[in-house]
Order: C-alpha cells, then structure tokens, then sequence
C-alpha cells in the first residue's frame, strides 16, 4: 500500500514516482509535453493502482506510457504512441483494469463491415491516437487507444456485431377466402410504406407464394400481431373481381369519351410503373402509352376498347377507396345507345364514373352574327372602315364618326336617343352610320350558332359551270367530228371560316379564315371561254367580349369599266361617234362579327329574337307555335282599329 502526494509537481517528479511504484526504468525522448500535476490521495492505494492513476494523469496531459520488457518503459507524445509499439491485447480488454494507459487490439468483425464500424467510432475514440485502422480483407480494425476505450468498443460490438436476422422468424399466412397471394403482397406494399417501412425495419420482408397462395413474413416476433390484423382484414370475401356497367351519356359523345379515358388509363399507367416497379404484377407486360391526335384528324369509327394496365394498390375490389385502374379493366363506346360499356372491379367503375361524369357536360355554346358588307372607295377614303365612318379600337368597334354625343358604342352595346331593345347587328351597323352611305351594300346576313372548339362555315356565292375536258370523235364520214366537254362546278364568293374558343370569364376567342373568290376575266382555251378566278385568303386570330363587334376589313379590289353608246346602225361608225364612258373604282369587303355567348337558358339566349317578334303583327301566332299555353291578351280598341 502506498500513498500519493504530489501537489504541483512538474514531469520529472511524476516520472520518478513512477519509477518507484513501477520498478522499472523510464525511457523519455528529449521534449515532451509540460505541465503542472496536482495528484493528491488522502488514503493509501495498492501500488498497481497508484501506476494506473499516474499513467492516467500521463495520458490527460498528452503522454503514453509503453512497456517494453519487465524492467524499461518509455514515455512518448501520444501522438506517436501508435508508432512505438504499444502493448498488444489478445484476450479481452476487460482482463485488463480501466485506465488512461494506452494499448493496442485488434477486433476482428464478424457479421458487420468494418467500413460501417469506422463512421460509428467517430467522436467515440481519443483523437490523439490516430483513429482505427482498417483492414477490409480481414474484416478487422486495429485500435490504439486507452485501456478504458478499447474496453467500450469492445462492448459496442457485442450489441452490433450480430447477424441481420438475429431475432428474425418466419411465419406463413395461408390465405383461405379468395384474396390471391401476389395482389395482397402488393397491397401491403403499398400500404407499408414511406415512414412506416422506416419504423418496420428493412429486414422485415413479406413476399407472396402463388403456388400455395402462401404469404411468407420473415420479421420479429414481436411483429406478428400488427401482421395478423392486417391480412385478416384484407383477406376477406368480397363481391365477385368483374362487374359489367353501361354509362349512359347525355351530352358528349361516345367515341370522344372513351379516347379520352383510353389516354387517361395509359399516361397512369406509365406514371406508376416509372415511380415503382413493383406495381407491374407478375408476367404483366408495360402497356404502350396513347399517342396524341393530330389537329384536324377525324374520330376512329366503330368501338374503341381500351384495357386497364397493373394497379399498384393489387387486391383489385376488396378494398374501396384506390384511385388507380385494375389490369381487368375494359372500356368500350357503343355509338348506338351513346353509351360507355365498362367491365371492372368496383372501383374501375366508380372512377370511370367520376370522370364520365366531369366530360358528359353540355359544352360552351356563341351565337355569331355576321354581316358581309361591300363598301366602294373613292379617293377620299383608303379603306372601307373609313368610308363607313367606324371607329376601331384594335378590331373592336367602339364608336362612329360624325355621329351625335349621345350616340355611343359601349362593351359592344350600341346605344342612342329615342331607341330601346335590342337590334340584329345589321340594323345597328345601318342605325349607326350617319350620314347615311350610298357608297355601301350588304351582301349577306348569316348567324350561326356553335360549341366551343367547333368549326363553323359561312358561305355566300355561286357555282359557275367550268369545262375540265373535250372530247372530239368521228360519226361519220359527212357529219364530222362530235364534241363532248367534261363540266364541274366552281364554288365562286366568299367564305368565312370560324373557330370559337369561349373562356369562363365570357370572352370569345375566334380563329378566323376568310375566303374570298371572284371572276376577274376570261380567256378562251380549245375555244371554250373559262373564268379567271381571283382567290383572296386571311387567317386571324381575335379575342372579343360577349356582344362586342368585331370588324375586319381589307380585301380590296380595283374595278375599270369601259362603255360605248352606239349612235345609228353602222357598226363601226356608230361606236366611233357614240358616247364613251370610263370608270375606275376600287371596292372592299368589310366583315362585321358580333359573337354571344349562350347560357343555356331558352329564356335569355331567346330574348333578342323575342324582341324582334314582338314589333311583328303576327306576334300572338308565332308565340302560339313555341308556347301551347300561351294565351294572348286581349285587344285594345285602338288595336282593333289600328291593328299593328
């Protein structure tokens, strides 16, 4: 038993008592760390203890104590104590007593990589001694460090260093009321997953067993009740996997729907598999995504059948609630009835349901009045917007030239003294002109009415016989030659071509073509006289509000007109001294649109019409005709005398 004082001692006194306690000869380098040691101990300690708590105090202060035989030791830098050959254990570092006295032992791994051991020690062991070395080949690690860490490392590795399936059992769950192995291996994984996989385990895993329509649990024990639950609820009788349904459509059209769908069920498709290959159950190929319609391609004709591809969430109709379509799934158009015939599990169904119901809708509906008008240009006026007095803003008419204050034109909406109702867009055009033009002639007042995203024609004109061919043959040797000409019609006038795109705000979006085709001339071809036809063609693309007008111009054509007056019957002496006249003009055609949107509802989407029918004096009849019920009221006096 021995006891320590040694209160601010410096090195040199701590190495002497170590020499004392230790027996042996204390070997030391020219510089080492110094320092001040205060180690007092009020009781007496074994003497092996007193050499452990100096080495300690050693170690704290940056100095290794190594032994090298049983009567030298050495005393270096501890960073150069893994370098001087330490003591090497070979047993357990708990034969050892904990101390600050530095050693050296290999730990040889068993089960887990010494490249995942490292990350682990960091911050766990004295960073003056190098860290662990690795030895990847080996599966082993060489630490230099206190007896006292080397004895925790040795206890983390009896916790870590084990088998992955320490603890793992095995268990099977035969499924016995109809629900297949493989699909609800599949639930489950989608079930168990994201946070709640984290929380299993990744050693935990479930696979299905068709063969034995098994599902085979490798996991804790611990595990089995939350499993038990779960297959027992999922492994339930349910309502047969295909029911067949026909969806009854009362506004779209078969064919469209069912493409739609057909792009719909393909594009999901391929978004699962991308995101989780394990959606694709087994020997299930990859379904081809839909391609996209060309603009202007027509509808395929006859049914159209698309096939549902894997669903992810498997166990197709015992559970409610997927938002995916099963590989079962068939969907075919019967035009017909306009109905979608569908065949799925129950969930097929109700999701082809909600979207059939979201596409079965009564589209957008313009009302597009038209009036095609010919102005003639003299050199006052450039253009036909001008000789008309209009007022444009864009495309749009908001106003007229010359006009009274109190006429104006607002959202499309022409208003003006001593008027009220509403008019047809060529008697507000005509009202609205002043002074009155004698230079202008409305050739043609159309309205039509469409859907959004419908093409819609209007066309005025005339066909003109045009000779394609002549054929000559012999029919005799003194009759000659007989002649036979091939003759088509040519569509001669203008066209107006318009696509309407309604928002929800009301605005109208028009893709507009215009056409315009007219006789320039003639010329004799295999003397048959044929029509030189000038061809005019625009495209726009304007955007207007319900019940603005819109007001394109710019087809423009230049007319000379040449006349003589025969004056007494001699054929070239009466044009000679007759009267001559020369005119040259130019003439342009000016469209004016006014585009409506419809609601929908009779009674305001009639109202202008009603208007107009109720300045006719047949107003009672035609009302007769639209409303059985309608009674008309009774006439005034005036009325019987002045009937209107």
């Amino acid at each position: 038993m021995v006891q320590i004082k040694l209160p601010d001692a410096d090195l040199d006194t701590i190495l002497s008592a170590l020499e004392i306690y230790s027996g042996k000869s204390i070997l030391r380098p020219a510089a080492l760390p110094t320092a001040t040691y205060n180690l007092k101990l009020t009781k007496p300690i074994p003497r092996s203890a007193a050499i452990r708590y100096i080495e300690t105090v050693l170690a704290l202060n940056g100095i290794g104590v190594i032994p090298l035989d049983e009567n030298v030791s050495k005393v270096v830098a501890l960073a150069m104590a893994r370098t001087e050959a330490p003591e090497i254990i070979s047993g357990s570092a708990f034969d050892y007593p904990p101390s600050g006295r530095v050693a050296t032992k290999l730990f040889q791994l068993e089960f887990m990589r010494v490249n995942d051991l490292a990350p682990m020690l960091q911050g766990f062991l004295n960073p003056n001694y190098g860290g662990p070395i690795q030895l990847p080949n080996a599966n082993a690690a060489l630490i230099t460090d206190s007896i006292s860490n080397l004895q925790r490392v040795e206890v983390l590795l009896q916790h870590v260093d084990k088998p992955v399936s320490a603890g793992m059992k095995p268990k099977f769950y035969q499924l016995r009321n109809g629900a297949k192995a493989s699909d609800l291996v599949n639930k489950l994984r989608t079930i168990l997953s994201g946070q709640l996989q984290l929380q299993l385990g990744s050693a935990t895993t479930y696979n299905a067993d068709d063969r034995t329509n098994q599902i085979i649990l490798v996991t804790d024990p611990r595990q089995y009740p939350f499993f038990d639950e779960l297959i027992a609820k999922l492994d339930v009788r349910a309502d047969p996997n295909t029911r067949n349904e026909v969806i009854y459509l009362n506004h779209a059209k078969a064919v469209d729907v069912v493409n739609v769908l057909t792009r719909i069920i393909s594009g999901q498709t391929q978004a699962i598999q991308r995101q989780n290959a394990q959606s694709v159950r087994p020997g299930q190929g990859l379904a081809q995504p839909a391609q996209p319609t060309p603009p202007g391609t027509p509808a395929p004709q006859g049914p159209q059948v698309v096939s549902g591809s894997s669903n992810a969430n498997g166990l197709d109709g015992l559970l409610s609630g997927t938002n995916e379509f099963s590989s079962i799934m068939t969907v075919v158009n019967d035009d017909r009835s306009n109905s979608v015939v569908v065949s799925g599990t129950l969930d097929d169904i109700r999701l082809l349901r909600e979207l059939v119901e979201k596409l079965d809708r009564v589209l957008a509906q313009v009302r597009i009045e038209v009036v095609i008008a010919e102005v003639t240009l003299d050199d006052n006026n450039q253009s036909g917007i001008s000789a008309l007095g209009l007022v444009l803003d864009g495309d749009k008419l908001v106003g007229f030239a010359g006009t009274a204050p109190s006429v104006s034109v607002t959202d499309g909406v022409i208003t003006r003294p001593g008027t009220s109702g509403g008019f047809d867009l060529a008697a507000e055009i005509a009202i609205g002109i002043t002074p009155r033009k004698s230079n202008n002639m409305i050739l043609s007042v159309p309205a039509i009415t469409t859907s959004h995203g419908k093409e819609s024609m209007i066309s005025s004109g005339e066909k003109r016989p045009v000779i394609t061919g002549t054929v000559s043959s012999a029919v005799g040797a003194t009759t000659g030659l007989a002649t036979s000409s091939s003759v088509t019609q040519q569509q001669i006038g203008t066209t107006l071509t318009v696509t309407p795109y309604i928002g929800e705000d009301g605005s109208v979006q028009l893709d507009l073509k215009q056409t315009v085709e007219d006789v320039t001339g003639e010329v004799q071809i295999d003397n048959n006289t044929q029509y030189i036809i000038g061809s005019r063609e625009t495209t726009s693309y304007v955007t207007a509000k319900s019940g603005e007008i819109i007001v394109l111009g710019g087809f423009q054509k230049k007319i000379d007109l040449r006349s003589t007056s025969r004056l007494g019957p001699i054929p070239i002496l009466g044009d000679l001294l007759g009267a001559r006249r020369k005119q040259n003009y130019r003439q342009e055609l000016i469209f004016f649109l006014r585009p409506t949107v419809l609601t929908n509802n009779p009674a305001i989407d009639n109202a202008p019409a009603m208007q107009q029918v109720e300045r006719f004096p047949t107003r009672d009849l035609i009302k007769q005709q639209l409303d059985p019920n309608y009674e008309p009221p009774p006439k005034r006096l005036l009325d019987q005398i002045l009937p209107r």
